[in-house]
């Protein structure tokens, strides 16, 4: 009995320091990943971060067994409410979120607003070698995109202040953004692109999103397709007000451009054509016009991972993949009851406003 107790008391005294350690890495992971903390360092102190990071998942990998379970993730947890919409913790805040607020939009700023998981670090990269005419050097120089393009509500890029003007013709600061248009800093001379994507395809891709940010913490997919129809939960917003919003916008005010993800699968060369007469940039010459193909493909980026990490790595995704499939028909991949319980959700919700679902979209309201 003795030894039992001994034994338990062992255990517990483990876990605890583990508890403890576990803390101490999440509170260093946040200050070392916070602002340029770790996109602005040269790749060789990025590697050297993550294999610090890999190391302490590993040797903390008792205490996440035992603290992971599905059934202990909540997305409420993981929110907060801000000025009507839930956001997430980490990597916002409401500070983040009060400087976003605070920010007077100037005649430099491009904006690139989506939802989450709609081609925003694609359109990004777009909009950045356009301006650098297809001379943009992330990967030559083991920069990131997001030590150049600030995301404005959040923590962990580039500040607004400490972003640099992107290209000569136009000297811009590119900026990223899922705000829904009526919280987006907003002003005539600013312009703004923003990416549509197939509702079930964002829905497959933010599915992916969470599976591997939370890990062993990942709910079941039916608490994920409940938590993407909330108007209450879903992050920035729900697809339709969020799309809906966004494109009223376009279609009252000139320096807003609505595309879709789908238009930049099909003909990028069309899309690339649009930003460049968008931004009032010279024509790209046909070597320009290239480089920047070659350099927005989804092979390239998706080779070059390192220079366009979307998030910094945590304790829970190390080594995450950044560029799961890309693919314009993501939606096929989803089961066929939930694909069409999400498209009913967006027909329905959309059939009085002013968005072309049938023409964009048809087969979510077919």
């Amino acid at each position: 009995m003795r030894w039992i107790l001994i034994a338990v008391s062992a255990l517990v005294v483990f876990f605890l320091v583990q508890m403890v350690w576990l803390s101490l890495v999440l509170a260093a992971e946040d200050r070392k990943t916070t602002g340029l903390g770790y996109y602005g360092l040269p790749l060789a102190e990025r590697n050297r971060f993550r294999h610090w990071l890999r190391v302490r998942a590993r040797l903390l990998a008792p205490i996440l067994r035992v603290l992971g379970r599905p059934s202990s993730f909540s997305f409420a947890k993981t929110s907060f409410q801000h000025r009507g919409i839930a956001v997430p913790k980490g990597t916002c805040s409401p500070e983040s979120f009060a400087l976003a607020d605070a920010y007077q939009a100037a005649a430099e700023d491009v904006f690139v607003a989506t939802q989450m998981k709609c081609g925003t670090t694609w359109m990004l990269h777009v909009v950045y070698q356009v301006l650098r005419r297809g001379a943009g050097d992330l990967v030559e120089t083991g920069s990131t995109l997001h030590a150049v393009c600030p995301w404005i509500e959040g923590r962990k890029t580039v500040s607004m202040a400490d972003a640099p003007l992107v290209g000569s013709e136009r000297p811009s600061r590119v900026i990223k953004t899922h705000l829904p248009a009526s919280h987006c800093p907003y002003s005539p001379s600013s312009r703004y692109i923003y990416v549509a994507r197939h509702p079930v395809s964002c829905f497959a891709s933010c599915a992916d999103f969470i599976a591997e940010n939370a890990g062993r913490f990942t709910p079941p997919l039916d608490v994920i397709e409940a938590w993407y129809r909330s108007e209450e939960q879903m992050w920035w917003g729900t697809w339709p007000t969020h799309v809906g919003g966004w494109w009223d916008l376009s279609e009252d005010r000139d320096n807003v451009l609505f595309v879709t993800f789908e238009d930049m699968k099909r003909d990028l060369a069309g899309v690339v054509g649009r930003v460049v007469t968008f931004l009032d940039v010279a024509p790209l010459s046909q070597p320009e016009l290239a480089n920047v193909l070659e350099k927005c493909s989804f092979r390239y980026m998706q080779e070059h991972q390192e220079a366009f990490e979307m998030h910094p790595p945590h304790i829970l995704a190390v080594d995450g993949e950044m560029f799961v499939r890309g693919t314009a028909d993501r939606h096929l991949d989803v089961a066929e009851d939930a694909r069409k319980r999400i498209m009913e959700w967006c027909a329905g919700r959309m059939s009085s406003g002013r968005f072309p679902l049938a023409r964009t979209y048809p087969d979510v309201v077919a």
